[in-house]
């Protein structure tokens, strides 16, 4: 199993970017994907997940600015994120769990500056 995010940078507050995850090594289109950031100094948490349907789900503080999708003909998911906040800066990580076992991509940088 591979994950490999992209996409990342530095971008102003007020400002989009959209994410990339490529993955590989297991049947895309049946496994629920998620992306997941973490800030320095604190948890990793959920931003996004999309079942393998289709279906999104979004916690409050990025719900309405943020959108997940996925091209299972490409076997990747997307996050684009629109309204960025200083808040939004840390590393993005794509998921997927199999077998109960969590995979992680190797991260992507986002820093949103004010």
């Amino acid at each position: 199993v591979q994950l490999v995010e992209s996409g990342g940078g530095l971008v102003q507050a007020g400002g989009s970017l959209r994410l990339s995850c490529a993955a590989s090594g297991f049947i895309f289109s049946i496994k629920a994907m998620g992306w997941y950031r973490q800030a320095p100094g604190k948890q990793r948490e959920l931003v996004a997940s999309i079942a393998r349907g289709g279906s999104a789900n979004y916690p409050d503080s990025v719900k309405g600015r943020f959108t997940i999708s996925r091209d299972n003909a490409k076997n990747t998911v997307y996050l684009q994120m629109n309204s960025l906040k200083p808040d939004d800066t840390a590393v993005y990580y794509c998921n997927t769990v199999i077998r109960m076992y969590d995979y992680w991509g190797q991260g992507t940088q986002v820093t949103v500056s004010s």
